[in-house]
């Protein structure tokens, strides 16, 4: 579980979280791709879309007990997938 703090309330991470997972893990995070980006590069436009075919065949919910989207979900809406 990501601590809050590393969190975007739209989905993923923000960039403190991408700064931490740097520093922490070695991983070099990139932000969010959109759809409008991605028209843009055809670099931008292959991470996006790998993203999506990924992340698009992760199993669980897209709305919590509560009727929430659930994190998975808000990335996805973020990605534009």
């Amino acid at each position: 579980m990501v601590k809050k703090a590393y969190q975007n309330p739209q989905g993923g991470l923000n960039a403190k979280g991408r700064a931490h997972f740097k520093k922490t893990e070695g991983a070099n995070l990139k932000p969010p791709v959109s759809s409008k980006q991605a028209a843009k590069s055809p670099k931008a436009a292959a991470r996006r879309e790998s993203f999506c075919a990924r992340m698009g065949g992760v199993p669980g919910p897209m709305k919590d007990e509560k009727g929430r989207p659930t994190r998975k979900a808000m990335a996805l809406k973020k990605w534009d997938c």
